[in-house]
């Protein structure tokens, strides 16, 4: 498919932050707006049990191919005039390896719904970022997006070497297959998602959308590139510095005098072997600004990507305070992102803004109760009997030890599913009254906020961004 690669990619972050607003913002701007694809079966949900406010997930269903479906979604999870004050959302179930007709309808409505808005009144191209490492919920997401018609997928926080199968298999109507990574497993373990047997009659033709695989490193660019099975269409090659996950530094792990991973020149991507590989790439980490946009270009990048200018813009997803307070930080010159090792269950560091009154907060995450009841980042374990336990290094402690895991890895760990949506103003209440904090996460380097800053101290919007990042371009 010939299709528009703008020089600008807005990042996938967080639950919903990079929210169908912000991606139909930016799309509309001319340049590629992308969509959070982690956890919008539990974003739709909660969305319609707050009432839908403006109607615009019961707008985007009405357009889903399935009616049955979709109104099955509805009759589950609406309530007119939204939640009781302090009424706990309803949980959802959660998607497994063989997830239940409930959880992946629950899915696909979800990505459906959220590319779908970002898609609606232009023509512009429309992204949707998923992390590797949520396995179970890959299928799902990628089938629910393709059925809105979703121009690019990007998926990072590991290899994903099977997912251009995957969308190549869905686009053609057929059964998407993925192989599930199982701790201390005997055998494979490969999930299934066929489309006809949801959708029957009602399935629609697909386009197929292009697959930009997110990677740190050229090596492994070098290795996607040389297999047409996995190929991706092409890459953004991300830094240390990089807002939420990041790949561990290569070679012996350490930690500088406050914790953080320590990173080397082995860490940086080599750009003129990213161009040899012949396909496009965009760079991410420290982008941001005009000039590094118009050095990217120069050096053969497509262009960049960037994340923590678009989280602090108007239309993200993050709620008003928390971006008012962001802001507020950033101005007095005391907001701070660490790199946090131990933060993230699933291994990789995370980058955690140090904000008052969030988990980054000691006192803060002392005082939560340690509940996992979301279960996005579980991953899954063979017992010896051959069954499946999921386990999540958040939960509680003895929960995780009798499921097989390793105390020591449950040290620090945060529960990023709850906190991720406290962000977006969508926190669950506990019946002791306790009500999920936030966990923030930015770049490391704030170079183009503080610019951004100076040129719109009252806040700005993503067109704003996108004319400022490519200005130098222009001239």
């Amino acid at each position: 498919m010939d299709r528009s690669r703008p020089p600008i990619i807005q990042g996938g972050m967080g639950v919903a932050v990079s929210s169908w607003r912000l991606a139909n913002a930016v799309a509309r701007a001319g340049q590629m707006g992308v969509v959070s694809g982690t956890a919008l079966d539990g974003v739709v949900a909660r969305t319609l049990q707050d009432g839908d406010p403006g109607g615009h997930v019961r707008r985007a269903l009405a357009h889903f191919p399935s009616r049955a479906i979709a109104q099955r979604v509805l009759d589950t999870y609406f309530l007119e005039g939204g939640r009781r004050p302090g009424q706990p959302y309803r949980p959802h179930p959660t998607l497994t390896i063989s997830p239940s007709r409930p959880a992946v309808e629950l899915a696909l409505a979800g990505n459906f719904a959220e590319v779908w808005l970002a898609k609606e009144g232009h023509d512009g191209v429309v992204g949707i970022n998923f992390l590797e490492k949520i396995q179970t919920a890959t299928l799902s997401a990628t089938l629910g997006a393709m059925l809105a018609g979703v121009d690019y997928v990007l998926m990072g926080a590991g290899i994903p070497k099977e997912m251009p199968r995957v969308i190549t298999e869905f686009a053609a109507g057929r059964t998407g297959r993925l192989t599930i990574e199982v701790a201390d497993q005997t055998k494979a373990h490969v999930a299934e998602l066929d489309p006809v047997a949801h959708l029957g009659d009602e399935l629609p033709e697909f386009t197929r959308p292009d697959f930009i695989a997110i990677i740190s490193l050229h090596v492994l660019g070098g290795y996607l590139a040389r297999d047409p099975e996995i190929r991706p269409d092409g890459f953004v090659v991300e830094g240390p510095v990089a807002g939420g996950h990041s790949a561990p530094p290569r070679g012996k792990f350490g930690l500088d005098e406050d914790g953080q991973p320590i990173y080397s020149p082995k860490d940086e991507a080599d750009i003129a072997k990213m161009v040899d590989l012949g396909l496009p790439f965009w760079l991410a980490g420290a982008w941001s600004t005009p000039e590094r946009v118009a050095a990217a270009q120069a050096s053969g990048a497509q262009g960049v990507q960037c994340g923590t200018v678009f989280a602090l813009a108007s239309e993200s997803g993050l709620s008003d305070e928390l971006r008012a307070k962001l802001l507020a930080d950033l101005e007095a010159g005391t907001l701070v992102v660490r790199n946090d090792p131990r933060a993230s269950p699933t291994g990789f560091p995370f980058k955690v803004a140090q904000v008052e009154g969030t988990l980054s907060q000691p006192e803060v995450y002392a005082e939560r109760p340690r509940i996992c009841d979301l279960g996005y980042l579980r991953a899954p374990a063979e017992r010896p009997d051959g069954s499946i336990v999921y386990r999540c290094a958040s939960e509680p402690v003895h929960m995780y030890e009798r499921k097989g895991g390793d105390v020591a890895d449950t040290v620090g760990r945060k529960c990023l599913c709850n906190a991720l949506f406290a962000n977006i103003g969508m926190p669950q209440v506990r019946k002791s009254g306790y009500v999920e904090e936030p966990a923030l996460t930015l770049g490391q380097d704030l170079t183009a906020a503080h610019a951004l800053l100076e040129l719109y101290p009252d806040g700005w919007s993503a067109p704003q961004i996108i004319d400022w990042l490519l200005s130098d371009v222009a001239a």
